[in-house]
């Protein structure tokens, strides 16, 4: 599902300054789609573009490293799209960008579609996210939720049936809930989806649908029965606007206290299958300019430092070592040949593949 109101973004050297976590502004793309279309001929000719696209989810990252690597790249354009991570890996597989941002792994289909078309990838860790689950913040009742009330409120077997707080839990207040979530091209809903349903697909299809988090951030702060779920980036910068819910994992070997998503409970496990990785896909090819690997080396190079300055959790350094050696011996395809990242083990996987 292509975004609606929000196409690529074009990064033009020593023009305007940042627009990290702008992603809902239309106006800043128009004015960065007029920078890129009204240069001069003999300037145009002189830029090298790097295409990016993927997930909403990811961009901030991979926005706030284009900045700084175009400070030591002026001649060098950079547009990055946002049309979710299954959006941006049909684009990828069809070769029309170099790199997508993915909130989840490749699935088996898409790798099919990519070597049907030739097209070899590497992936490439960056960095940690939590999913952030969300209340009005005038919401009094809920302390915490478990993964078998999440599960009740959000699999399909709940559309038009659990419409109501208080059919989640005996106590709630007679309310309507209502819904705030991923668009089904969003890598963070499939990611929700398997792990807190236990499979893909899964998922109740009446509730409010955005790619772009900022619309779920506006719509659950201006409906006091609202739920929603998107990054922990988005709530971090929204947290004024938010109440954070905190999630029972209901795993015995992690006791019964509710967890909240910070750098210490993502990487170190207990939050349990609602934290998980960021990606990015490489194209591996004899005619990729150099410039995406100069990029590729200045990302790996900055992402832990950028990625905790815009609300992301950083790989711990023991990881981004690997994640490196990764890259540095182009090891192609993925790590998850299933698709399925949740219960797994990333320090394992990347030492089984570097």
């Amino acid at each position: 599902m292509e975004q609606q109101g929000k196409g690529a973004i074009s990064f033009v050297p020593a023009t305007f300054t940042t627009m990290r976590h702008q992603l809902g502004k239309v106006g800043l793309c128009a004015v960065a789609f007029v920078m890129v279309q009204c240069g001069s001929s003999e300037r145009q000719s002189s830029v090298t573009t790097l295409r990016i696209d993927g997930s909403s989810t990811v961009y901030p990252i991979t926005e706030a490293v284009a900045e700084e690597f175009q400070k030591q790249h002026p001649d060098v354009r950079i547009t990055i799209g946002v049309s979710g991570t299954g959006g941006g890996f049909k684009k990828f597989c069809n070769g029309e960008v170099h790199i997508t941002n993915a909130s989840r792994p490749i699935a088996p289909g898409e790798v099919s579609n990519c070597s049907g078309r030739g097209l070899h990838f590497i992936e490439l860790p960056v960095a940690y996210d939590g999913l952030a689950v969300v209340v009005h913040p005038d919401n009094t009742w809920v302390d915490k939720l478990s993964l078998s009330e999440l599960r009740r409120i959000w699999e399909s077997a709940a559309q038009g049936k659990i419409t109501n707080w208080n059919q989640v839990r005996p106590g709630f207040p007679d309310m309507k809930l209502q819904l705030f979530g991923p668009g089904t091209d969003s890598g963070t809903f499939e990611y929700f989806t398997e792990a807190v349903m236990g499979e893909r697909g899964n998922s109740r299809g009446d509730y409010t649908a955005s790619e772009d988090d900022n619309v779920l951030v506006q719509g659950v702060n201006a409906n006091p029965g609202a739920l929603g779920y998107f990054g922990i980036a988005y709530y971090l910068e929204n947290h004024e606007k938010l109440k954070l819910v905190p999630i029972d994992d209901e795993n015995e070997a992690n006791g019964t206290a509710a967890v909240t998503p910070s750098e210490q409970t993502v990487q170190d496990g207990t939050y349990g299958p609602l934290a998980r990785a960021l990606y990015l896909y490489v194209r591996q090819e004899d005619t990729i300019p150099e410039i995406v690997n100069r990029f590729v080396d200045f990302y790996l190079e900055h992402v832990n430092t950028l990625a905790r300055e815009v609300g992301y959790i950083p790989l711990q350094a023991e990881l981004m070592e690997l994640v490196k050696l990764r890259w540095q011996n182009k090891v192609s395809g993925t790590m998850y040949p299933d698709g399925k990242e949740v219960g797994t083990n990333l320090k394992e996987k990347l030492q089984g593949g570097t």
